[in-house]
């Protein structure tokens, strides 16, 4: 086992993992790889996990007491220290750092929070251990921790094609006021797959074939238009569960431009141009008798999350 060939400069970094949302969504035909072919509009949002990162004598320890965030190597962010560790030279397991993450994104819940974890884990080793590889491959390695991982190299508003890992910047939209609402419950990304495979075959469409195109989203110069996003998982989903297709309603006769599940949920979030309004959608989420997690947050532009990426 070898250390890195590189001395530390820094002995502790902080950093902010933001969260994102699925503005728009289309799932075309599933891929000879086994994924589907997507076409996605990701936007940042300003929700965030807090990771620390120490330099320590020792193995790499993770320290998270969030509910349902896996320890040791199962976490993400070990798996991006260590293939890191690797790409910079290191020899055998990860060494040397330890990662405390204060958890404000909830799990599970299509919004990115472990992904964005381990992405800002690539940066702020990248600070630590005075090395930072090549930007090819630091967006392999990335896509290694999830195939949104790309998205949060990039951040603000962005589209994702293939599996959702090749990442093309968009120009910053308005910031908007978001309600993100979240059930007691998640929903597996290859369950709301498999669901909707199951209501395209079930309708007389058949799978999509491989590679098909998924349709675009439209722009009015370069402001996305919001009528007409969709998330193609949503219906299938909601036809399974039946109280987030209820809150995407509740969203959207509070006022919001645009309301929806993000990613494969479990995850919905509401977009509002007034602060008022969606602090009164917010406390109607809250009242309902499920149970849900709901947060206020805003959108996030590339700039203002680059002057707020370390703290």
């Amino acid at each position: 086992m070898s250390a890195l060939p590189a001395p530390r400069r820094l002995r502790r970094v902080t950093l902010r993992a933001f969260a994102k949302i699925n503005l728009d969504l289309r799932v075309g035909g599933r891929r000879r790889d086994g994924f589907h072919d997507l076409r996605t509009i990701l936007q940042s949002i300003e929700l965030h996990d807090t990771l620390t990162l120490r330099a320590v004598d020792g193995d790499c320890r993770i320290r998270c007491s969030a509910p349902g965030v896996p320890p040791g190597k199962d976490n993400l962010v070990h798996r991006a220290a260590q293939r890191l560790w690797t790409e910079l030279g290191g020899g055998g397991d990860v060494r040397g750092v330890a990662a405390t993450i204060r958890k404000r994104i909830p799990v599970a819940a299509g919004l990115g929070g472990g992904t964005a974890d381990a992405v800002a884990a690539l940066r702020g080793l990248c600070l630590l251990w005075g090395r930072t590889p090549p930007p090819a491959r630091l967006h392999a390695l990335a896509a290694e921790v999830g195939a949104d991982g790309p998205f949060f190299l990039v951040g603000g508003t962005a589209l994702g094609v293939g599996r959702g890992d090749d990442v093309y910047p968009l120009a910053d939209q308005a910031r908007r006021w978001v309600v993100v609402a979240v059930p007691p419950y998640g929903v597996s990304t290859a369950a709301a797959y498999g669901w909707l495979d199951e209501d395209r075959a079930s309708r007389g469409r058949g799978r999509a074939s491989p590679g098909a195109a998924p349709p675009p989203a439209r722009f009015a110069g370069a402001a996305l238009v919001l009528d007409g996003l969709q998330n193609d998982l949503e219906e299938p989903v909601a036809r399974r569960r039946a109280a987030i297709g209820a809150a995407i309603g509740l969203l959207s006769d509070a006022g919001a431009g645009r309301a929806g599940m993000t990613g494969s949920g479990s995850a919905v979030f509401g977009l509002f141009e007034q602060r008022g309004t969606a602090l009164g959608a917010a406390r109607r989420l809250r009242g309902r008798p499920e149970g849900w997690t709901v947060r206020v947050t805003r959108t996030m532009d590339r700039a203002r999350l680059e002057h707020r990426l370390v703290v």
